[in-house]
């Protein structure tokens, strides 16, 4: 590698690691905790357990919408999820209007045999903070696309630190830390070997954080492509009015177009997630990997007829399968842990590559400063 190419690979590392560098740093340390978010759940908020009676039988949906509707009498139900661990609770998301802000959303779980309301979940807990902070910095969208950017210059200065540490490898053994040298180069060293074994794990959580932050311009693709064409019939209808079809019809139908698979969401008719027109319910698949990609089946809310069902894009499937991935969401505990030992250990990365910043910019101003003291006593003594 000639000088000039060796100086223009080390200026796009230098610049490109400390633009993104305290952002980097934030969400290592609050990704080290969502890593292990279901287990820390489970000691920070009080577990609620769902009985089931003997001899009980599951509730219709129906009813079970009118128990929850009854919770906030002033909201409208527009989803309804299934909880991923316990499948005898079910919840509610209750707003003013379909197409209100999260901020606005009220939560209702209930016991699915019993009806029994179970708790009014609340997205103000220690995890929920911390989730917001590493996905937008309560900023919106505005904040999750400035994320997404640092994402990419993150990514440009793990392939430019590449390409240096392979270039100083040609003169040392792979590895090496001179302890024999300055405390700066020692941390040189160190940082450079700790990086280039965490090279793998930086470049997946970087590409799949960057592909998150994208969620909201999937979500309009999306919306703009499949969806829309999926509800091309209903283009020139005027929204529904009155009352909508029944809950248990449309997951009949839902199961019936999507038989090896299982709801795992339920959008009501002016949600984003659907039309004006239809019950949209998102379909999931029984395995480890298929469980986290969905497939809409569109039900008309007048009717209760099937009107479309079709398995998503790859974008979308694409968003699906890196959020897990993200955290370590495959492989239980094991996974986990290595994430947890990877993350930390980018953290150092990340800490020494600012000490080696300001280290660097400390010692040259000590040697301007000895140049021009050298240049001074020269000239008095000329």
């Amino acid at each position: 590698m000639k000088l000039k190419s060796a100086k223009r690979w080390f200026e796009w590392h230098k610049w490109t690691s400390l633009i993104c560098t305290l952002f980097m740093l934030m969400l290592c340390i609050t990704g080290l905790p969502l890593i292990f978010h279901h287990e820390l759940d489970a000691v920070l908020e009080k577990e609620v357990v769902a009985q089931v009676p003997p001899g009980a039988h599951k509730m219709s949906l129906d009813s079970l919408a009118v128990i929850a509707g009854k919770q906030y009498p002033t909201n409208n139900i527009r989803y309804i999820f299934w909880d991923e661990d316990d499948k005898n609770k079910i919840v509610f998301d209750l707003a003013p209007k379909p197409d209100a802000p999260p901020e606005q959303s009220k939560y209702a779980m209930l016991n699915v045999y019993t009806g029994e309301l179970l708790d009014k979940p609340t997205t103000d807990g220690i995890m929920d903070v911390i989730l917001k902070i590493h996905m937008n910095m309560f900023l919106g969208i505005p904040g999750k696309l400035f994320l997404g950017l640092m994402g990419i210059l993150f990514v440009i200065a793990i392939v430019t630190g590449a390409v240096l540490y392979g270039r100083i490898m040609k003169k040392y053994d792979f590895g090496m830390v001179r302890k024999y040298k300055s405390k700066r180069l020692q941390w040189l060293d160190t940082h450079n070997l700790i990086g280039i074994v965490t090279l793998t794990w930086g470049s997946v959580v970087g590409l799949t954080g960057i592909i998150n932050c994208m969620s909201d311009v999937v979500l309009a693709l999306w919306q703009q492509g499949q969806l829309k064409e999926m509800v091309a019939p209903y283009a020139q209808q005027q929204p529904l009015t009155g009352k909508l079809s029944s809950l248990d019809e449309a997951m009949v139908v839902a199961q019936q177009a999507a038989p090896h698979m299982e709801p795992r969401i339920v959008t009501y008719p002016g949600t984003m997630f659907s039309s004006k027109h239809h019950y949209a319910v998102f379909m999931r698949g029984n395995t480890a990997l298929t469980a986290r990609l969905l497939m809409p089946a569109l039900v008309d809310a007048k009717t209760g007829k099937l009107t479309d069902a079709r398995r998503m894009p790859w974008y979308v499937n694409t968003l699906f399968l890196s959020e897990p991935l993200h955290f370590g969401d495959y492989g239980g505990m094991p996974l986990k842990i290595i994430w947890a030992v990877f993350d930390t250990a980018m953290i150092i990365v990340l800490i020494t590559g600012l000490y080696l910043w300001f280290a660097r910019r400390k010692a040259s101003r000590l040697q301007w400063t000895r140049l021009s003291e050298k240049i001074t006593a020269d000239e008095e003594e000329y």
